[in-house]
Parts: structure tokens; C-alpha cells; sequence
């Protein structure tokens, strides 16, 4: 029997599939997560935005083609936000939404809609290792409300895998890099142990740590003094921004100003000369003015970005902002035209900080990421090489480079 788990969406759901996969091969099925001919679905879903709404509706079509007798399951934020409409398409069978995805090997059997708020963390097997970084899911759900986002009302309150089984699934998986992911990390907390805890308990584990996306408010001084003595934890800092103006950022419900923003940034400079900064801005909120997105812009160089993951505003139904006025969409593009050349002259300029240099690469499949989060590209390089190198020059996406040395 063979298994197709496709995945739309955000690095969780990436997660999420790769542990629903484990499952399904400790189970006997041959599993995929590239769609083809196979005896059993499953879609995790997103909705994001309107577009990945859409390409989840689509994907049912694709797999029915492949196979229109085999079962298919749909579950994610897409789901959770209209579960009639996907148990409404021919060949659904069971969908399960976005709380209740670690009741898949008990109800796959079964036909309808299963949603039920999650009362705690859900637990899932440990997710099935593709790559050479492993990806540990700490945290679901979030309590923010963000004017924009439907996540919270979709994933539900936020809530914490154990400390325990974190640590225990780090030293298990065996890989030479950790990424902690979650919905909303920075909230993560297991009785009296929060983020930085954990970090000095995965300190023991003997590979790299990574953090996923973070909130401005966990960046202090004591946060940053835990991830210096854990040790292992890289200096890389996913610093959710949204907007350079202050006046935006209150419509969004962010909680912090732009001069907060900033200073975290220079805390973290200052813990962490190297450090890369990497953010995510959203273009054309509905009360952007071209002040507004101006003010994006010249953060982008004041805060020293390594990447900008830039986004145009998509009005989520059920969000406060979604009852307000949208750009136009040709605002919009010209505003994303505008901030992704900012986005690549910060890139530049970040990586040009660094040949020259020396620093530790751990080889994925096509080229790897140095502690810091450069790409890199090195002749000789092979899937799974934790090398120190050289950096030459800036190529693509990132810098190419020559190995000095393999790490043992």
C-alpha cells in the first residue's frame, strides 16, 4: 500500500507531515510526499492567504487524478476554516482540520468531519527525517490576535510539547542540526521552563540548534545569556517585524514600535557580532500610506537584514482587517517590486560582510547553511559534510565557497 502525504504551507505543516509519514511506515505503507499514483491522501492544508486556500482546493483534483478510487484526507488550517467544503469534494473521506491532526491513526479508517478544540499539545510520532537538519515541532497555537491573521483562530491557544520529550526526540533523531519549530515559539513554556530553559537543556544534545520564528518580546538580555551557555544554539534570529511604521504596526496589533524593534536588533549585535537577522514584512496593509511602506524600506538597511521574506496584504475572512479598505493591487506590486530590491541589496551587503572568511557549513543536497544562515555552494561538497570554509563570493542566493576542512 502506498501513501501520499502533500503539504501546503508553512514550515509546521512541513513538520507535522513529516511526522503523520513516520506513522504511516511504522504502519506498512510505502509513503511520498510527491504527488503521484498512490492508495491513500492525505492534504495539509494552509490558509494563509486566499491563494494557498485556493491551491488546496486544487490539490484534491491532482490527487483524483492520479488515483480517483483511493481516500483522501484532508487536514490543516484550510480545513479547520471550512471542513463542509473539502468533506464536500468527491473523494474526501475524512477531514480533521488543523487541532486534531494527531487523531489521524486512530480515525483514518473512519468517514466525516472530526474537529474538536485540542486541550493540549498534540502529539504525533517524531517526524520522519528527509533531510540532514531535523525539524522538532515544540509548540502549536497562539494567543497574539493579529489584525491580519486567522492562524490563532484555526491552531487554537498556544500550548507546549514536555521539555522532556523535546530533549528526548533532539538526542534520538540523531542529526548534526536541530530547527525548533512552532507556531509561536516564543511563548513556548513547559511548567517553569520556557524557551530559554529548554535551549540550556538541548545544550547536552551534540548538534547545532536552530531557532524558527520569533517575537520581539523574547529577545532580552537573559534570553540571549541562555543561548550563549547552552552552546550550540546558532546565532540566527527570525525576527518577525510586519511593518517599519509604527502607526501600521498598532493596526496589526503588533505589540512593540519600530525604536523596540531596532533595540532588540542591537542587543542581539551586540550578544552576537555575527548574528543574522532575517524578518518577514507584509506589503499593502489596508492603512499603509507611502509614509507607511517608506518606513518599511529604510528598516530594511537600519536593522541589518541578512533576508526580508517579503508578503502582499491578503484580507483573511474573519479578521479584523478584512473589514478595512484593500490597496489596490497595483499599489501593492509596486510596493513589493520596491521592498524585494531592498530585500537583495540587504542580502548583498550582509554575505559581503563575510568573504573572506572562515565559517562551519553543515552540506544538505544542493549547497548548505553556514551557523549564521548563509547559503553556500562548495566544490566537493557532499549531503550531510559539516565543514569549515571559505567564503569566495556572492553566487545566486547565497556565496560560493572552498572547504577548508571536514568537522568530524
Amino acid at each position: 500500500m502506498k501513501a501520499c502525504v502533500f503539504t501546503l504551507g508553512c514550515k509546521m505543516n512541513e513538520v507535522e507531515s513529516a511526522s503523520l509519514m513516520r506513522g504511516l511506515e511504522a504502519r506498512g505503507f510505502e509513503v511520498t510526499d510527491e504527488l503521484g499514483y498512490a492508495d491513500l491522501y492525505l492534504l495539509n492544508t494552509c490558509a494563509v492567504t486566499a491563494e494557498a486556500e485556493r491551491k488546496s482546493r486544487q490539490a484534491i483534483g491532482r490527487m483524483r487524478r492520479y488515483n480517483a478510487l483511493a481516500p483522501v484526507v484532508v487536514l490543516g488550517c484550510a480545513a479547520e476554516r471550512d471542513a463542509e467544503a473539502f468533506f464536500k469534494r468527491e473523494g474526501v473521506t475524512l477531514v480533521l482540520g488543523a487541532q486534531n491532526k494527531g487523531r489521524f491513526f486512530d480515525l483514518m479508517e473512519k468517514r466525516g468531519i472530526f474537529r474538536e478544540a485540542e486541550c493540549g499539545f498534540s502529539e504525533l510520532p517524531p517526524p520522519k527525517q528527509t533531510k540532514t537538519r531535523a525539524f522538532l515541532r515544540i509548540q502549536d497555537g497562539c494567543d497574539r490576535f493579529c489584525s491580519y491573521c486567522v492562524i490563532p483562530y484555526l491552531r487554537g491557544r498556544t500550548r507546549s510539547q514536555r521539555a522532556e520529550r523535546v530533549v528526548e526526540e533532539a538526542k534520538r533523531c540523531g542529526a548534526k542540526e536541530i530547527v525548533l519549530t512552532g507556531i509561536d515559539i516564543s511563548s513556548y513554556r513547559d511548567g517553569g521552563t520556557d524557551l530559554g530553559g529548554l535551549l540550556l537543556r538541548l545544550g547536552e544534545v551534540p548538534a547545532r540548534v536552530r531557532l524558527g520564528s520569533l517575537e520581539e518580546g523574547i529577545v532580552t538580555d537573559e534570553f540571549l545569556a541562555q543561548m550563549k551557555a547552552a552552546g550550540n544554539t546558532v546565532p540566527h534570529f527570525h525576527l518577525s517585524l510586519q511593518s517599519g511604521s509604527d502607526a501600521v504596526l498598532k493596526k496589526m496589533n503588533r505589540r512593540y514600535t519600530c525604536a523596540e524593534y531596532l533595540d532588540c536588533c542591537r542587543r542581539i549585535y551586540a550578544n552576537f557580532p555575527d548574528a543574522a537577522i532575517t524578518t518577514d514584512i507584509i506589503v499593502g496593509f489596508p492603512t499603509e500610506t507611502e509614509e507607511d511602506f517608506e518606513a518599511s524600506l529604510s528598516i530594511v538597511a537600519e536593522a541589518g537584514f541578512a533576508r526580508v521574506h517579503c508578503f502582499p496584504f491578503s484580507p483573511r475572512p474573519g479578521t479584523v482587517a478584512a473589514k478595512w479598505e484593500d490597496l489596490p493591487a497595483s499599489v501593492k506590486r509596486g510596493r513589493m517590486e520596491r521592498l524585494i530590491e531592498a530585500a537583495h541589496a540587504a542580502e548583498r551587503a550582509y554575505i559581503g560582510r563575510f568573504l573572506g572568511r572562515e565559517l562551519t557549513v553543515l552540506f544538505e543536497e544542493d549547497g548548505g547553511y553556514t551557523e549564521n544562515y548563509i547559503r553556500v555552494y562548495a566544490e566537493g561538497a557532499r549531503e550531510g559534510m559539516l565543514a569549515r570554509v571559505k567564503l569566495l563570493k556572492t553566487e545566486k542566493d547565497g556565496a560560493r565557497a572552498e572547504i577548508s576542512e571536514e568537522i568530524i
